[in-house]
C-alpha cells in the first residue's frame, strides 16, 4: 500500500464526486474551493444525470447517498421525441422500452436538482473540503514527485497529486496548458423553466409532461424536459433516514431545502447573427418578446410554454467549446470535466462526461495506492482515456450544436426529412438514433 495524498482545486460535482469515491477507498483528499461557503452555488436548472454519470455516482457515493439521490430525482420519461414546430411528430425513440429500475446506474435515467446533488456530494466531506481556497499557481517539487499549490490567501499546499477540477476557465488547466484555450461558437441560448401548476398542468400537452423532446423548426432549435420529482422528502426520510444516520449524517438537514418545484426545462437555439444586436444588454422580459416573435408561427402551447416563463427564470447564454491541449508530460498535475474539456451544453453531455471523468480517475488513484501501478503510469493512462472520450464528446456537442442552428434550410429541410423517415420505418429510427 501506498500512502497518498491528492489535492483537488474546485468543489463542482466533477471534484466532489472524485473526493467522495477517494475518500470511500481509503485515499486522502482535500479539495479546495473558492466559493466562501458550501451555499454559494445553490441556484440553476436541473442535470439530467444520463446512464455514464450515473454509473460513476453510484460507483463514488455510499449506497445509502445514492438511493437518496434517485428518490429526490424525477424520471425524465421514456425515450426522445422529435418533432417539428407545429407539433407534429416526426420520430419517437425509445417509447418501446421495457420499464427500467432507477436504481440500476446502468440504465436508469434522473433529472437531478443541483442543490439536493451538491448537498448529497458534501456529505460527509466536512475535512476534506476548504472554502475560501482561490488557486493562484502551482510548482513542483524539485524531484517531481509532487507539486504545491497557492492561493490568495498567502496559504498553499503540498500534495502527491494535483486535480484541475475548477471549471471552464481553470487557472490549473491554463498554466498547465496556456495554448489550449477554448473557440467560441456561433450560437446563444435562452433556457428558461415553465413552473407547474394546476392550471397549467390542465393546458400542457402530454408529451411536454411525460418526456424529453427536439423540436426542429425551420429555423432555430428548442428542447424541453420534464423536472417531477419521484419522491418528497418526508417519505425519503421516513424510508431512509436510518441508513443516512449510520453514516453520520442527518438526512433531514441534507434535504431541508430540496422542496423544488416541479417544472417544464426549455432551451431555445439559434444562430447569433439572427438574433439583435443588442441581445446581450436586454433584460429578461424583453428577451421573452423577441422569443414570443420569433415563435409566431409555432403551435401555440409551445409558444404559451416559452411566454407564460417568468423572465427571472430566463437564462440567456453564449456557446464555446475547449480546445485540446498540447504536450502533456506535467508530472503529477491532471485534470477533468469542464477545466479540460469545457463544452456547449447540446445533450446535457458535459456534466456526465465531468462523473466519467471523476470515477476513472478515482479508479487509477486507488490502484496507485493498492500498489498495482506506478503513480506517473497511471496518471498518463487515465489522462489519455480522458482526453480521447473528452474531446470525442466535445466533437459531438459542437456537431449538435452547429446541426441546430444552420441557417441552411436544404440541410434543415434534409434533416426533417431524414427524422421522418426514421419514424416511417422504425427498425431505421432504433439502428441509427438509438
Amino acid at each position: 500500500m501506498r500512502d497518498l495524498d491528492v489535492a483537488v482545486i474546485g468543489g463542482g460535482i466533477g471534484g466532489l464526486c472524485l473526493a467522495q469515491g477517494l475518500r470511500r477507498a481509503g485515499v486522502r483528499v482535500t479539495v479546495y474551493e473558492r466559493d466562501g461557503t458550501a451555499d454559494s452555488r445553490l441556484q440553476g436548472f436541473r442535470l439530467n444525470i444520463e446512464p455514464t454519470g450515473g454509473v460513476a455516482l453510484h460507483a463514488c457515493l455510499p449506497p445509502a447517498l445514492w438511493e437518496v439521490l434517485v428518490a429526490t430525482a424525477g424520471d425524465p420519461g421514456p425515450g426522445i421525441g422529435f418533432l417539428d414546430e407545429r407539433m407534429r411528430p416526426l420520430v419517437m425513440i425509445g417509447e418501446e422500452d421495457p420499464g427500467r429500475d432507477p436504481l440500476d446506474p446502468a440504465t436508469g435515467g434522473h433529472a437531478v436538482s443541483r442543490v439536493t446533488l451538491r448537498k448529497l456530494l458534501l456529505a460527509g466531506l466536512d475535512d476534506v473540503v476548504r472554502f475560501g481556497k482561490e488557486f493562484t499557481g502551482m510548482a513542483p517539487a524539485g524531484d517531481g514527485t509532487a507539486v504545491t499549490a497557492t492561493f490568495s490567501d498567502g496559504t498553499s499546499a503540498t500534495a502527491d497529486v494535483l486535480v484541475a477540477a475548477d471549471g471552464a476557465n481553470s487557472r490549473v488547466w491554463g498554466q498547465l496548458h496556456p495554448e489550449a484555450g477554448r473557440a467560441e461558437l456561433p450560437a446563444v441560448a435562452v433556457g428558461g423553466k415553465l413552473i407547474l401548476t394546476e392550471e397549467n398542468r390542465r393546458w400542457l400537452p402530454e408529451r411536454l409532461l411525460s418526456r424529453p423532446n427536439i423540436f426542429w423548426p425551420r429555423r432555430d432549435f428548442l428542447f424541453t424536459a420534464i423536472f417531477r420529482r419521484r419522491e418528497q422528502p418526508e417519505a425519503i426520510i421516513d424510508r431512509l433516514g436510518d441508513r443516512v444516520r449510520a453514516l453520520g449524517l442527518d438526512l433531514e438537514h441534507l434535504l431541508a431545502d430540496s422542496r423544488d418545484d416541479d417544472y417544464v426545462l426549455w432551451a431555445y437555439i439559434a444562430h447569433r447573427d439572427t438574433f439583435p444586436p443588442g441581445f446581450g444588454t436586454m433584460d429578461r422580459a424583453e428577451v421573452r418578446e423577441m422569443l414570443a416573435a420569433r415563435t409566431a408561427d409555432w403551435h401555440p402551447d409551445l409558444r404559451r410554454l416559452i411566454t407564460e416563463s417568468r423572465p427571472d427564470d430566463l437564462l440567456p447564454t453564449r456557446f464555446s467549446a475547449a480546445r485540446p491541449p498540447g504536450s502533456r508530460d506535467h508530472g503529477p498535475v491532471t485534470g477533468l470535466g469542464d477545466a479540460v474539456h469545457h463544452m456547449p451544453p447540446v445533450g446535457g453531455l458535459g456534466g456526465n462526461t465531468a462523473l466519467r471523468d471523476a470515477q476513472r480517475l478515482c479508479a487509477a488513484l486507488t490502484a496507485v495506492r493498492g500498489g498495482e501501478k506506478p503513480l506517473l503510469q497511471a496518471l498518463r493512462d487515465y489522462e489519455e482515456d480522458m482526453l480521447r472520450h473528452g474531446f470525442d464528446t466535445v466533437r459531438e456537442a459542437v456537431r449538435n450544436t452547429e446541426a441546430a442552428i444552420t441557417r441552411n434550410a436544404l440541410k434543415r429541410s434534409a434533416a426533417r426529412g431524414f427524422f421522418r423517415a426514421c419514424g416511417a420505418v422504425p427498425p431505421l429510427g432504433r439502428a441509427v438514433l438509438n
